[in-house]
């Protein structure tokens, strides 16, 4: 039975909504009255979680107008924050903003704002909240137990970029220290705290190449071993992959190249397509994009040249190949690299060219789930021994002590290669969720990474 909201004519409760009512997600309240006004209205609507944010926030801030020299923000913060890993970008957007009413510079604060921002599609306030948190504070570190081991960790701060790293690096056993090194002077790298080792997360190869010379004049002068290095993530641009990998036997890559802002034009795009051989159907995406954002299939010239024409980014654009399997159905497998070994990550299924995990339907599917558990459990039974030999060589050539690859099976016993880079990412699935047979895998690689890493900076 569906319990029924409570009716009150309560004069209190009445006021409570009303207050509830006018403030917007994007405008917390500047008073504590108000907050705890609102705590009351939650209470009784029975969303016990916002009434206790409000109630922090209330407490907050009388603290800060009793005690400003004092006073923490960092329990409303955490509000934040909460509704932030929650995915509930837009409550967490407006808890970000009170706190940086309360204090102004709070880094944290401008971080997590600049990823919402960006994820919304506003650009420029992203930009603004990147600049306000990097200019303020370079290095972040999460410290682990007293023995943990320091792992410095470049990342990127202007544009996301970064390998996924904190299933890789877990602060139970690694102490993360992130230095965000596009917004660093040079000066900055002699003031780091003591580390054993650095893990280059600046995955993307398009990102990495606005800083390469930040890079390297890092590298140049540090002392302690490198993972990634930035010279093989730049070989992994899509553009650059057919000259690096295409040479090795059983391997197929598309032809690709890029493009700049608008394509120049349909004469000049036409006759770059003809000389470098990339035939229609065309695959345009922009640069420093994954997971399909901006993707687009066009049949014909017109039709490149109007998608073009209505984005202001770089593009790379690749052949379309029909890479259907005999029962119709499209596969995209991914593997994990580890010190050039290749270890099984997952295998999406869909009747749709664009295969994603999420948008393949695997878990409403048994078939799917029994195909992709052969593949995990057995990788070189499902595909073969030419394909086998042909993923060591890629991982060799890549030389990359972290990185992944999509592609697929031809029928042939050939693989042919989506992309192969630094970015992707692994994680685990609920322990009682029907993807759970993934998890021991995921491990897998975890664990393997945690070898590649004593190997390199014996604890």
């Amino acid at each position: 039975m569906t319990k029924q909201p409570r009716q009150t004519t309560d004069t209190n409760a009445t006021e409570a909504e009303r207050a509830h009512r006018q403030c917007t997600l994007a405008d917390q309240p500047e008073d504590a009255a108000s907050h705890r006004v609102m705590a009351e209205a939650r209470r009784r609507q029975g969303d016990e979680l916002a009434a206790l944010a409000h109630l922090i926030a209330a407490h907050t801030l009388d603290s800060f107008a009793a005690d400003p020299l004092h006073a923490s923000v960092r329990e409303l913060c955490d509000v934040a924050t909460g509704y932030y890993m929650k995915g509930d970008h837009a409550t967490a957007e407006s808890w970000y903003r009170l706190v940086l009413k309360v204090a102004p510079g709070l880094p944290l604060a401008h971080q997590n704002l600049s990823a919402i921002c960006a994820g919304a599609g506003r650009r420029a306030e992203a930009e603004a909240h990147r600049a306000q948190a990097y200019r303020a504070q370079r290095v972040f570190i999460e410290q682990a137990a007293q023995q943990a081991r320091p792992i410095l960790i470049l990342c990127a701060g202007r544009e996301a970029g970064n390998i996924p790293f904190e299933i890789l690096l877990p602060t139970d056993t690694y102490t993360r220290i992130k230095y965000v090194i596009d917004y660093a002077a040079d000066e900055e790298d002699h003031q780091l705290p003591p580390f054993d080792l650095v893990f280059n997360a600046i995955g993307d190869a398009d990102v990495a190449a606005s800083m390469d010379a930040r890079l390297t004049r890092f590298g140049q002068r540090c002392q302690r071993p490198m993972l990634n290095a930035p010279a093989a993530v730049a070989r992994t641009q899509r553009h650059r992959l057919a000259a690096l990998l295409s040479d090795i036997d059983d391997v197929v890559i598309a032809p690709c190249i890029r493009v700049e802002r608008g394509g120049n034009g349909a004469k000049a795009l036409a006759s770059t397509l003809a000389s470098e051989n990339v035939p229609f159907p065309i695959l345009a995406r922009p640069t420093a994009m994954h997971g399909g954002e901006g993707l687009a299939r066009c049949q014909t010239l017109a039709a490149l040249e109007q998608h073009l024409a209505g984005t202001d980014a770089p593009h790379y654009l690749s052949a379309f190949l029909d890479y259907r399997s005999v029962d119709s159905y499209y596969r995209k497998y991914r593997m994990i690299f580890i010190d050039r070994r290749p270890w099984p990550y997952h295998l999406a299924i869909s009747s749709y060219w664009m295969v994603h995990y999420f948008s393949a339907d695997m878990a409403a599917h048994p078939w799917k789930i029994d195909e992709e558990r052969r593949f995990l459990t057995n990788p070189a039974d499902v595909l073969g021994a030419r394909a086998m030999t042909a993923l060591a060589a890629i991982g060799r050539r890549l030389d990359l002590d972290y990185a992944g690859i999509d592609f697929t099976l031809l029928p042939d016993g050939r693989i042919f290669l989506f992309e192969a880079n630094a970015t992707m990412r692994v994680h685990y699935e609920r322990a009682d969720g029907p993807l759970a047979h993934k998890n021991r895998h995921v491990q897998a690689i975890i664990d393997a990474f945690a070898r590649l890493l004593s190997r390199h900076a014996p604890a």
